[in-house]
């Protein structure tokens, strides 16, 4: 049997000993001697972390081209990739092995007779997780393995720690977030989670590009906490001796614009928000906002269906996703229905704002839920909307017409005072997506900002503050406006199909590390 006979896709290929699940004194060793095989290198003239590669080529391009060649043959096309060494299994004078870049995977094919003896014993004694460039003809094996035939390599960065067991990856979930480095490169879910995210995120700015939205950006401190309810962090700025705030929303500079004349502007960015972490919930997120002067909320409505419906088909070619074992549609058009509405459906109750006070109090005491005195009649029909009807709302369901008392930046409804015109999206009992028709009228503004005020003077840390220059911007006049607000990280965990908001952020909000010190960092051989 000849050598390239017996050659096996990389991807069956099997384990040296160091790359099973080591424990801290096992991959100290290791460690230790592949820093030992760095002086080596340098000793030898070898630099094992040179400054750049010339590709011709990702791997997946590759990967497409040849996706139909025939086994056995050899294609006469020369191409120079770079990735990541996977995996790597010797076999008397062929190493076969697996480069993978963000692209792809593709297998080596390293042959004694191309590279001769010196250059091919060198190429055995990488390690798994070292970074390689590679130049050789395309071929196909035998048995039809898409390969390299490499005639020439290159170290481009030597890992001095080992990978974990390449069919266990990171067992442990804390180890996953907090070093999503190593998950990105072991975990294939983890990396099929982030391509959902930059996909979901192009397809979003592209449907507003076409709509002649401009993409800007707004400062991340502020000087006002304000365009939402949230607690915000604080921090303190030295040269002008000031605290600022951290912004909790995009909205009022964006609004700000539209008063400028910038007619259609969004931002994808992030917001801070000084509270709990959940499965939901992480304090540092990333929103979509965008707003449209001549526009309403009945515009906002169609606005946001077409951008999550867009971005399910560029993540994942269908709008059907599987929500805990449910598939849901999320195509348009979805359910509207308007809060008071859906409360009677849900939980069988008439409450609206425009009740009397003591009877919305009497309504929520008969539910079991609580009330605060501050609280009016629309604060109380919210309470029964937030805690016993929005969490089993499953399908795409738009939720219009929302108190007027909880809504301090939106426009009183044409048809009824105690309520704004407003919707929040739910998908799987969580908030998606919040939007308005924009308040734009300068003295109740103000007003509102003012109870805002009041609140936050009695303790309340999630209440607003007047931002005098917001108001003194509606007083040049701002166009009538709708404006609409996603969460990204919310939307890609529902694309996903995942349950924790972790999952969908790169480096999630973790606690301190513990027993990390310098002697885990113990210094190599150097030039």
């Amino acid at each position: 049997m000849s050598d390239e006979n017996a050659a096996e896709s990389s991807s069956e290929a099997l384990d040296s000993p160091e790359d099973l699940e080591a424990g801290s004194e096992e991959r100290a060793s290791i460690r230790a001697q592949r820093l030992e095989r760095v002086g080596e290198l340098r000793a030898s003239g070898v630099d094992p972390y040179p400054y750049r590669f010339e590709r011709s080529s990702d791997i997946g391009p590759v990967r497409v081209e040849w996706s139909s060649i025939e086994a056995g043959t050899e294609t006469g096309s020369i191409v120079r990739l770079a990735g990541r060494l996977m995996l790597k299994r010797e076999q008397g004078r062929l190493t076969f092995g697996q480069l993978r870049d963000r692209t792809g995977d593709i297998q080596l094919f390293v042959s004694a007779g191309v590279l001769g003896k010196e250059s091919f014993g060198e190429f055995n004694q990488l390690d798994r997780g070292d970074w390689v460039g590679v130049e050789g003809e395309v071929m196909a094996t035998k048995k039809g393995e898409l390969s390299v035939k490499v005639s020439e390599w290159v170290l481009l960065s030597k890992a001095l720690r080992p990978l974990p067991d390449k069919w266990k990856g990171l067992a442990d979930v804390d180890a996953r977030y907090r070093q999503r480095y190593v998950d990105l490169t072991v975990n294939p879910d983890a990396r099929r989670v982030f391509e959902t995210r930059f996909a979901a995120v192009d397809a979003i700015r592209q449907v507003l590009r076409e709509r002649g939205y401009l993409e800007v950006e707004t400062p991340i401190l502020n000087l006002q906490q304000g365009g939402a309810t949230a607690r915000p962090f604080v921090t303190h700025y030295n040269a002008l001796t000031l605290d600022t705030y951290l912004r909790i929303a995009l909205e009022l500079p964006l609004k700000r614009l539209l008063v400028g004349g910038l007619d259609r502007v969004f931002e994808i960015g992030r917001v801070f928000r000084n509270e709990g972490i959940d499965t939901r919930h992480n304090p540092e997120f990333t929103m979509l906002e965008s707003y449209e002067a001549f526009a309403d909320y009945n515009d906002m409505m169609e606005l946001v269906e077409n951008l999550v419906s867009s971005a399910a088909i560029a993540a994942n070619g269908t709008t059907k996703v599987e929500l805990r074992g449910r598939s849901v549609d999320l195509a348009p058009p979805w359910r509207r229905v308007s809060m008071v509405e859906l409360i009677k459906e849900v939980v069988g109750v008439d409450i609206s704002p425009s009740m009397e006070l003591a009877e919305t109090r009497a309504i929520l005491d008969g539910l079991g839920l609580e009330w605060n005195e501050s609280w009016g009649p629309g604060r109380c029909t919210h309470e029964v909307y937030d805690e016993l009807v929005e969490p089993k709302v499953m399908e795409p369901t738009i939720v219009f017409d929302h108190p007027r008392e909880t809504s301090p930046l939106a426009k009183p409804h044409r048809n009824d005072s105690s309520l704004v015109e407003r919707f929040e999206v739910i998908i799987d009992g969580r908030e998606l997506a919040n939007a308005y028709s924009e308040l734009n009228d300068p003295v109740e503004q103000l007003a509102r900002f003012q109870e805002e005020a009041a609140h936050k003077a009695a303790g309340d840390p999630e209440a607003g503050d007047v931002d005098l220059d917001y108001i003194r911007a509606l007083e040049y006049g701002m166009p009538p406006a709708g404006g609409l607000g996603i969460g990204i990280d919310r939307l890609v965990m529902i694309l996903a199909a995942v349950e924790s908001i972790r999952e969908v952020i790169l480096f999630p909000t973790l606690r301190p590390e513990h027993g990390l010190t310098d002697e885990d960092f113990t210094s190599g051989p150097t030039v």
